[in-house]
């Protein structure tokens, strides 16, 4: 997907995914949002009305340079200062294997936002089961490119994983896509994707 703007998305195929399915005119929070370059995409090209939460100093101020709202924040500390239902998206890319209370931000997601957008690397594709089989090692790959001593990761898990986290914690998943290589895996997706991005809500109100 390519952008009306002066930019666009390319080389990052899970934001060019959320960026499809997040509604003109909506509203979105976008947790961890580095240099903001998502939400200026969605203002931009559709029309978005969002704040970030970023806690580096460098990238808070590449949100003030790109025009994005951004609050200076840690993850780990809650959502409190955002009332229920406050946006219509909660977004968090590639950060939920890196957080510590995984179900708490989850809740916090679902808590103020409608409807929560993840993306994460899934650890079941089949190059690092080879590795873990074959080297006895843990895997490193383009997506994971830590060692096992300095990785921020700190939970591994797989797109089976999560689908199972969802199940066991009332969230309705409402769209779920693997990538591999900046495209769209189908068949067997736990095993051949890369990279997941999932769309879900709140399966009791």
């Amino acid at each position: 997907m390519s952008g009306t703007g002066t930019f666009s998305l390319a080389g990052r195929p899970d934001l060019e995914a959320i960026a499809q399915w997040v509604r003109p005119g909506s509203t979105a929070l976008d947790l961890g949002c580095g240099d903001g370059l998502l939400l200026k995409y969605l203002r931009e090209t559709k029309g978005v009305r969002g704040y970030g939460v970023e806690i580096d100093d460098a990238s808070v101020l590449a949100c003030v340079k790109n025009g994005v709202n951004v609050i200076q924040s840690d993850l780990e500390r809650g959502l409190a200062g955002f009332d229920a239902g406050s946006f219509d998206y909660v977004i968090l890319s590639q950060t939920l294997q890196a957080v510590r209370h995984t179900e708490q931000i989850v809740g916090e997601i679902l808590r103020v936002g409608r409807q929560g957008i993840v993306t994460f690397p899934n650890f079941g594709h089949w190059s690092q089961r080879l590795q873990i089989f074959f080297a006895g090692r843990m895997p490193v790959s383009d997506v994971l490119p830590y060692q096992w001593y300095n990785t921020p990761n700190l939970h591994l898990f797989t797109i089976a994983d999560f689908e199972n986290f969802c199940a066991g914690h009332s969230i309705r998943i409402l769209e779920r896509l693997a990538l591999h290589g900046g495209r769209a895996v189908k068949l067997m997706p736990n095993l051949r994707g890369t990279l997941a991005v999932f769309r879900f809500e709140n399966a009791v109100f």
